[in-house]
């Protein structure tokens, strides 16, 4: 079996009582775009430092190809880094800050004038090798910052919320030329973020975390039709939550009873429950149809139209079951319903079999 490129094995980060990370399980291919997501304080960008030689586990380790790293200072681990704010020198022009870490390695003055120029040109910012940070935006700053820590040609490159700084049209335009210069250059990049939709624009695989753990990792797609937890489910995406309980349970499908009686069956169920047990159903709100007709029976539900948001290639239904839970349902622009029903409307939503989730509640 092939040595996987770069391995983090079970990193745990401990600040007297508080944990920061708890034994922490990844392997990232060579050349694979990994994001570590999560919300502010679950263990992403502890482990990132760690990664860098900015912080020292507790416990475990980290390998790049077969090797420890954990005993080599950050500045010669040779990976890459970019922060959310640039750190650019003010000091320096644009040339001199992505020499910089060539400087430091003691290359020749001719080699540096090569790669500053090939790096500058890869982030196309060519002609820029004069101009102050000062007098550039805050986009062709960032591209400037990583610029510099592509020049030396580092296996890895990390990345923290590089982009939170930058409002949302420049965000995505730097997200468009990070996926392209990934796709270029074939380096590893491990991305740290809280945005989802910038974790699915651009990643191969990702790792969510939460309170210090990693939850589940896979690529975009797999997230968000099978979430292996609650936690995934509803941060990854759009869904409803609907308490009830479980009113059958056989072969990794539930049968879900709700306060008014309603129920529904063979929902694929994550966790472990008897009859009885608290339960949720989850559904993604474009993943429903509605109609004026029931669907089949235990997979469809009645409910009563209380608002309407027309948002240009949909329009936004919200709805309250009989027993009082509210969801949401999105009717694609076009849609036979849309602009022929209104408030206080009874219909019926349904949905496929893989579209439902039935989570145990803690």
């Amino acid at each position: 079996m092939t040595a996987p490129f770069l391995h983090i094995n079970g990193i745990r980060k401990t600040y007297g009582s508080v944990v920061a990370t708890d034994h922490v399980e990844l392997t990232i291919a060579e050349g694979e775009f990994m994001t570590f997501l999560g919300p502010s304080g679950s263990g992403k960008s502890t482990t990132l430092y760690i990664l860098a030689g900015f912080q020292d586990p507790t416990a475990g380790d980290i390998r790049l190809r077969r090797q420890s790293i954990l005993n080599t200072p950050s500045h010669k681990r040779n990976i890459g880094m970019v922060f959310q704010r640039y750190t650019l020198f003010p000091h320096l022009s644009v040339g001199e800050n992505v020499a910089f870490p060539l400087r430091v390695r003691r290359m020749g003055q001719a080699e540096i004038a090569d790669r500053v120029k090939r790096a500058l040109s890869l982030v196309r910012l060519d002609g820029f090798e004069d101009r102050m940070p000062a007098r550039m935006s805050g986009g062709q700053q960032q591209r400037v910052a990583l610029a510099r820590a592509l020049v030396y040609d580092p296996p890895v490159l990390l990345m923290d919320e590089p982009l939170s700084a930058l409002d949302k049209k420049l965000r995505e335009e730097i997200q468009f030329e990070i996926r392209r210069i990934h796709q270029e250059t074939g380096v590893t990049i491990l991305y740290v973020t809280h945005d989802q939709e910038e974790a699915l624009r651009l990643s191969d695989r990702i790792a969510i975390f939460n309170q210090g753990k990693i939850e589940q990792v896979g690529t975009g797609p797999e997230l968000y039709a099978n979430p292996a937890t609650h936690f995934v489910a509803d941060f990854i995406g759009d869904s409803a939550f609907l308490a009830g309980e479980l009113a059958a349970v056989s072969n990794g499908r539930a049968g879900l009873r709700f306060a008014d009686g309603t129920a529904v069956q063979s929902v694929p169920l994550h966790g472990q429950g008897r009859t009885g047990t608290p339960a949720e159903l989850m559904l993604r709100p474009e993943r429903i149809e509605l109609g004026t007709e029931a669907g089949p029976e235990g997979a469809s539900l009645s409910v009563t139209v209380e608002d309407l948001t027309f948002l240009g290639n949909n329009t936004t239904v919200s709805a309250r079951t009989g027993w009082g839970a509210a969801l949401s349902v999105r009717l694609n622009f076009g849609h036979p319903l849309a602009g022929r029903i209104a408030r206080g409307d009874r219909l019926h939503i349904r949905w496929s079999p893989e579209a439902a989730h039935a989570f145990v509640r803690g």
